[in-house]
């Protein structure tokens, strides 16, 4: 009965917290990890099918001579010089310039990256622009430099191909695998073809790519317009030939350092394919997939597979390890926030393979020897299962760890802590130890990255069930098997054995002494392991969930934060600061206050802190950073006025242009002159018809309410919307009872719009909130009843009428991609033209403009925002 309360209380929280909701924001981490998941497989089916040949493999390498592998890292090190300089001479091809500092930082940066990007190298080239931006380079020919490196790198692969393969066709060398390189040459040359012709005629893939990837449009006239340099041109093909050769010099190096006879035909045919593999590879840089088809290629030419296994391993240490732990250490050193998330769980995720691959393959004999003299071969067994069990947390761990959870920070130092001591006592691996030494490291120099707290309640619950599910299934499994007939495991099971095996089969260790005789056998086994295996998995995601701040509005909270409000309240969106589903934070001095939201583990803030000065503003900022901190909350600011900008900056704090709040100057406003014929003559057909307008003052009563409900009710059901909050009010009966509304009624007296008047913080300013038609109103009534609002306003000698935000409007330039993406979607994407006739609506009552920022801490924070910030506006 207990467990049955247990888990209907699961099924109840699941819902109400809406657990499907968090799989689906993490939807694309869990694509990824299982994406991940199926290479390792692969990668560890691999590994067990040919175990007795990688012992081989291992001594192989072991034996490999220094001096060549030394000359394999020197040649890695013109590698990576040589694509810095294809980098620097694609800037020149397009007469831009950046230092050749700059071009190597941007290629190890971009390598590093394409190993987890999707698309791997090609993706990666949108990356790391800001640098070079700030640097006087335009963001357009940064992007075309680098579609310049990307198609030249594909251009010298087929340079150097094409010829090879017809010299192995001519000496009669040419097997099935040479004919699909050439049939793959061929179809990517003709792909590029096709592709570069139209994308210059705006064909039919060119429209096909705008329609899935419309901000492409954006660059694609500047792309035009972009004129190339031949010479310049010349030489990046040159340097990506020459980058070609060094990757056939590496293959070729590596046979030679393992003592075997090199072959110059297998080096040339090998990496082609490689390479083939590594442009086509959607994921970790064709790692396993390039492996598997290089050392195919080289048994082709004649050599075993153990060597030809050894000899792609040592080829993709020069190729591959040795840039990309270059370029990891490179982000260890010039870290930003952002990337202090990401290298540790690089780090530890690379652990995580270390680990399995450390187990599945033998150990060094001399050195099990000398351990079995110490510490009993149970131990050691242990410490196998151990190290190969933190490896796999490890791989689903490092994803988790990007969401900044501190549990997750928690479990990979008892992981990486169980790898340094695991790898020791399996096998005296120092080699794998150290590196888990390493990774430990990073974790606690990094470890204030990881402060959200995870969900205590669930936390608990996950305990309860787990402990529950055990005793259960203990319980089933131990009188399972002690009450089997014989047959079924040629086991007449004791006591100790029952248990024994049952907590085998449950943590899914297994035993290799139980086999299963016949179905029976296996379907009880498989529903231990399948018991377990839930069990524990709820219970990862359990410790894992992130945490989420439900703090309730305190009345003396919003008492402290009205009287702030009262003294020093300057804006128009100061009322909305003490709404009902606001929180309130007050700095110690009780002299400034912020209102906010939480979503997501997202403290929302509304516009700035109201305070006496500056400094108050500032202190408070900082207060309410420490106290995000210590509850795992991260902080943005929403609505920021321009003039603020600078206070945050002095934080370290980034910001984003959202859009213009427009002001209308009352005492300078005319109806008079051609640009204002539309409202005059919208004015003059609503009187015509006999429509007027009323001022109703506080207190309201219900009859009234009674009637704009209505009004309201039928507006959000035609126009399909629902209410929304944060900074704009919902209808709120008794909030309306004590305020100003304005109405406009028909000859019959019925309402068919209205607005209500909020109080207004910004001195000598006036403002509204809501603003709502009958499906029957008039054309032109918006407009006739913001007019009448402006006459009241002026009546209670306001000088100026805030008409509020113009989302996403206002972009003359665009400096940064997010600026150019907005500016887009703004002016040519249909789902957001409702914003652009927000803004020409707002026009025709020529405000002054005021830009208005989204301001936020890490750049990782931006990429959450749109999610939070559609949270933090429902009721």
């Amino acid at each position: 009965m207990k467990a049955l309360n247990v888990s209907n209380k699961f099924f109840v929280f699941f819902k109400e917290r809406k657990g499907i909701s968090f799989l689906r924001e993490n939807d694309k981490l869990v694509r990824q990890f299982i994406l991940t998941v199926f290479f390792i497989g692969i990668g560890i089916w691999f590994i067990k099918h040919e175990n007795s040949e990688l012992k081989e493999v291992k001594s192989v390498i072991t034996d490999a001579s220094a001096f060549w592998v030394v000359c394999g890292i020197v040649l890695a090190a013109v590698y990576i010089v040589l694509q810095a300089l294809m980098y620097f001479a694609s800037f020149k091809a397009i007469q831009a310039e950046i230092s050749f500092k700059q071009a190597v930082i941007l290629f190890l940066k971009r390598n590093f990256v394409s190993v987890f990007l999707p698309a791997g190298g090609i993706s990666s080239l949108a990356f790391f622009t800001r640098p070079i931006e700030k640097k006087g380079v335009k963001p357009t020919q940064i992007h075309f430099a680098s579609i310049l490196y990307g198609f030249v790198g594909i251009l010298s692969v087929i340079i150097v191909a094409i010829p090879a393969l017809i010299y192995s066709l001519f000496q009669g060398k040419a097997g099935s695998g040479e004919w699909y390189t050439i049939g793959a040459i061929v179809g990517l040359s003709f792909l590029i073809f096709v592709l570069y012709r139209s994308i210059l005629k705006k064909a039919y893939i060119y429209r096909l790519i705008i329609s899935f990837f419309p901000s492409v449009e954006i660059f694609s006239e500047d792309f035009r317009n972009n004129r190339i340099v031949k010479e310049k041109f010349l030489q990046v093909v040159l340097y990506s030939i020459l980058i070609e050769f060094i990757g056939i010099g590496h293959l070729y190096i590596a046979m030679i350092a393992l003592g075997f006879t090199p072959s110059l035909s297998a080096a040339v045919m090998g990496y082609i394919i490689s390479v083939i593999f590594l442009i086509v590879s959607p994921f970790l840089r064709g790692l396993g997939a390039i492996e598997i088809s290089m050392s195919f290629i080289l048994i082709q030419f004649g050599f075993e597979n153990v060597n030809a296994i050894a000899i792609t391993f040592l080829y993709r240490f020069f190729e591959f390890w040795i840039p990309l732990l270059v370029g990891a250490s490179l982000f260890l050193f010039n870290a930003n926030k952002l990337l202090m998330r990401i290298v540790p769980s690089f780090l530890l995720f690379v652990l995580g393979l270390i680990n399995i691959i450390s187990v599945l393959t033998p150990a060094i004999s001399e050195r099990l020897h000398i351990l079995e003299n110490i510490i009993p071969v149970s131990a050691i067994k242990a410490s196998n299962y151990f190290v190969i069990t933190a490896g796999l947390f490890m791989l689903v761990n490092a994803a988790f760890m990007l969401k900044g959870l501190r549990t997750a920070w928690w479990f990979a130092i008892l992981l990486t802590g169980i790898s340094v001591i695991g790898h020791l006592t399996k096998a005296i691996d120092y080699e794998e130890a150290v590196i888990a030494l390493i990774v430990l490291i990073s974790l606690i120099v990094t470890r204030k990255e990881y402060y959200i707290k995870s969900n205590s309640k669930l936390q608990s619950i996950g305990l309860k069930t787990v402990l529950i599910s055990i005793a259960a299934v203990l319980v089933y499994a131990v009188l399972g098997f002690y009450f089997l007939d014989k047959k079924h495991f040629n086991i007449e099971f004791n006591w100790l054995e029952s248990i024994k095996y049952a907590l085998q089969n449950y943590f899914l260790v297994g035993s290799s002494d139980l086999v299963p005789l016949d179905h029976f056998a296996r379907r009880f086994l498989l529903s231990i392991n399948i018991c377990g295996f839930l069990s524990l998995g709820f219970l990862v995601f359990a410790l894992i969930r992130p945490y989420t701040l439900k703090k309730e509005a305190v009345e003396d909270d919003f008492a402290t934060a009205n009287a702030i409000l009262n003294e020093y309240g300057t804006s128009s969106l100061d009322y909305f600061k003490t709404y009902g589903d606001k929180i309130i934070f007050t700095a110690n001095g009780k002299k400034a206050f912020l209102a906010y939201r939480v979503a997501d583990n997202f403290a929302v803030v509304l516009e700035n802190p109201v305070a006496a000065s500056a400094v108050e503003m500032k202190q408070c900022i900082l207060e309410f950073d420490a106290y995000c901190y210590n509850n795992g909350l991260r902080s943005i600011y929403y609505r920021v006025p321009e003039e603020n900008l600078d206070l945050f900056s002095s934080l370290q704090k980034k910001s984003l242009f959202i859009g213009q709040e427009g002001v209308v100057d009352l005492s300078a406003f005319s109806l008079e002159g051609s640009s204002k014929k539309s409202l005059r003559n919208a004015v003059s057909k609503v009187k015509e018809k006999g429509f007027t307008s009323k001022i109703h003052t506080a207190p309201l009563k219900d009859g009234l309410l009674q009637k704009i409900k209505a009004v309201s009710d039928e507006w959000l059901i035609s126009t399909g919307r629902s209410e929304i909050v944060f900074s704009q009010g919902l209808f709120d009966w008794e909030e309306l009872r004590h305020q100003t509304i304005i109405t406009v009624e028909n000859p019959e007296e019925k309402i068919v719009a209205f607005l209500n008047v909020i109080p207004d913080y910004a001195k000598g300013e006036g403002t509204y909130d809501l603003i709502r038609k009958t499906n029957d109103a008039p054309n032109g009534i918006i407009d006739f009843i913001l007019l009448e609002l402006f006459s009241y306003l002026k009546s209670q000698n306001c000088t100026s009428v805030n008409l509020g935000l113009a989302a996403m409007s206002g972009i003359e330039e665009a400096n940064t991609f997010p600026e150019k993406s907005m500016k887009f979607a703004y002016e040519r994407i249909k789902y957001f033209s409702h914003y652009k006739g927000l803004r020409d609506f707002k026009e025709k009552f020529s405000p002054v403009w005021y830009n208005k920022y989204l301001v936020y801490s890490h750049d990782y924070d931006l990429l959450q925002a749109p999610i939070v910030l559609n949270k933090v506006v429902k009721p």
